[in-house]
């Protein structure tokens, strides 16, 4: 067995074999003469290079990311497919139309409030417990959506489901961060972050197939199939990453190994309690939205686009189904859209990476700012490709024109969300937890809200003033990621958050 790296609060290195350790061996090197000094001693314990998950295997990582993403992937799919079993759901429990968005919009809500919970819990008992608990729960409580007997058990039910599986978008970020250095993560980064993009894309299209040519229960019973296969791999391939939680495990271990209680690791020596943590994770986002302007403007820019994404699950049928006919499978397909849109998103990673080394290497570090570069692309593609969109959606004009001036928009909100998120995890690195939950907070209360007007604005306006309006508000934000790069480090300095 290897040795141990020891750390004595002193910061000396003490290498010690745990099986062969003893405490007197320990005390060699310690005044004798002092046995109280000796005997209060304690021993933090290092990071060994082996436990280190940036050493495990490249194949056993990768295969980790894969699982992360698609379970990601999942739960996100899980959100838009309910937009496809709305009027069944509506029929069958004898509700209108808007009621069954609801099943939608709670499972968004859910989304969106699950990280205060989950995020604390990664803190203390790391990232795998809450990957397995959380999906574990996710995959039982889609039992009760899936035979719901009544509307009410239907919608608290997606409401929890969404809960459980907010896991993969506030800690699975960091499971990636912990598998691989600084210079090799933005692509498996890039990977992670695709997924929850992707995932409303694929709901719909799956959704439109299974309504189509079965019943609308048949959409929660494929998610079961999903969820399950999703939860056997997480339990089978996924390891623990978080380092805290692995030195404890570590210390544990010692303790156990050589009977001294003196070993320890730092997390075990925090004050703070987990109800302490969730108020904290509770507040500080708002607290950040309500005195941090900068913040605010970011988060309701990117609050805009989710808002307008999960509203095309209303749209599309409106433009595609009444305008030129469409069922509900080819209505699904006209999403392909939005999501080849994001896969070009995904290929400018390498050159974004490349233009931030070369851009480091001859001027250092650069500043938080930097990131907004892919977000001014993003918000212009996002409001011309809008307007494109409104005015392609006339019945006579070929429905392929639509589909195809959608994929800018794809492209727009992948480019804005991932510069957004980089920044804001940069220019708020203290408190980037919390940034990323006013953030997540914020935009999932849009994109729940905005599916329930959408159907009476699009008939009341019609499909190109509807389109147009929001294609407008996009072009109002659109400066924003201009603005803070030029003005971002005068914000930064003024803000009692930020990184100055």
């Amino acid at each position: 067995m290897s040795s141990t790296t020891l750390q004595e609060p002193g910061g000396r290195a003490v290498a010690v074999d745990p099986e062969k350790a003893q405490p007197e061996k320990l005390r060699l090197s310690e005044p004798k003469a002092d046995p109280e000094v000796n005997e209060g001693r304690q021993y933090e314990v290092a990071l060994e290079p082996a436990d280190d998950p940036q050493q495990l295997p490249a194949t056993l990582r990768w295969l980790t990311v894969l699982t992360i993403s698609t379970a990601a992937l999942c739960v996100n799919s899980a959100s838009s497919a309910a937009a496809e079993t709305e009027v069944a759901v509506a029929e069958r429990f004898g509700v209108s139309k808007e009621v069954g968005i609801l099943g939608v919009s709670l499972y968004v809500l859910g989304l969106g409030l699950g990280p205060l919970i989950t995020g604390p819990l990664s803190e203390l008992y790391g990232r795998n417990i809450i990957y397995r608990i959380s999906f574990f729960l996710f995959f039982a409580f889609t039992f009760p959506v899936a035979f719901a007997p009544t509307l009410a058990v239907f919608l608290v039910f997606r409401f929890v489901t969404g809960f459980c599986g907010s896991a993969f978008l506030s800690v699975a970020g960091g499971s990636v961060t912990d598998l691989f250095p600084d210079h090799q993560v933005a692509t498996p980064m890039a990977l992670y972050t695709i997924s929850p993009f992707l995932g409303p894309i694929i709901g719909p299209i799956y959704g439109g197939f299974v309504n189509q040519n079965t019943t609308w229960r048949w959409t929660y019973w494929a998610l079961i199939n999903w969820s399950f296969a999703e939860a056997v791999a997480i339990f089978f391939i996924v390891p623990e990453t978080y380092i805290p939680v692995l030195l404890k495990w570590k210390a544990q271990r010692m303790r156990k190994a050589t009977g001294d209680i003196k070993y320890y690791a730092p997390i075990e020596k925090q004050n703070s309690s987990l109800a302490s943590m969730i108020i904290v994770s509770c507040y500080k986002p708002f607290q950040l939205v309500l005195f941090d302007r900068m913040a605010l403007l970011i988060d309701l820019w990117n609050s805009l686009l989710s808002g307008i994404l999960f509203l095309t699950f209303q749209a599309f049928p409106i433009v595609f189904g009444e305008g030129h006919g469409f069922n509900r499978q080819m209505t699904g397909l006209t999403f392909l859209g939005i999501g080849f849109g994001m896969l070009i998103g995904l290929t400018t990673t390498p050159y974004g990476n490349m233009r931030f080394r070369a851009y480091e290497k001859d001027h250092g570090p650069p500043p938080p700012e930097y990131r907004l570069k892919q977000g001014q692309l993003g918000g212009v593609l996002v409001a011309i490709s809008l307007f494109c969109v409104a005015f392609t959606t006339y019945p006579h004009v070929h429905w392929i024109v639509p589909i195809v001036a959608s994929i800018p928009f794809g492209t727009g909100i992948y480019c804005s969300f991932v510069s957004s998120f980089t920044y804001l995890v940069v220019a708020y690195r203290p408190i980037a937890a919390s940034a990323m939950a006013s953030n997540t907070a914020m935009r999932t209360i849009f994109a729940a809200a905005f599916p329930l007007f959408a159907p009476a604005m699009y008939h009341r306006l019609g499909t190109v003033g509807a389109t147009a309006l929001l294609a407008g508000l996009t072009t109002i934000m659109a400066p924003l990621p201009f603005v803070f790069y030029k003005f971002g480090a005068r914000l930064r300095s003024q803000s009692e958050f930020a990184t100055h």
